[in-house]
């Protein structure tokens, strides 16, 4: 088990074992992920940027639109108390 002390202002320092274990470089992201009562680091590789435009589209996209549509789904859900 390797342990840290959070500092004054709530940052850690990641060991360079659990660095090295996940293959972390300067400028990578790392996720915290909360699991009942403990916490999950999870590597981020990609960001949605990283990901632009690896889905082939039709003609241009509405993005407005789009953003409109997700917001109603949302809300419908959030109603249907999903």
């Amino acid at each position: 088990m390797l342990t840290v002390k959070v500092g004054r202002r709530g940052q850690i320092t990641v060991p360079r074992k659990v660095r090295q274990a996940l293959d972390l470089k300067e400028g990578d992201g790392l996720a915290f992920i909360i699991e009942a009562d403990q916490v999950v680091l999870q590597p981020i590789s990609q960001t949605l940027l990283d990901l632009r435009g690896s889905v082939p589209v039709k003609g241009p996209q509405d993005f407005a639109e789009i953003r409109k549509q997700v917001t109603r789904g949302r809300g419908r859900r959030l109603q249907d108390g999903e």
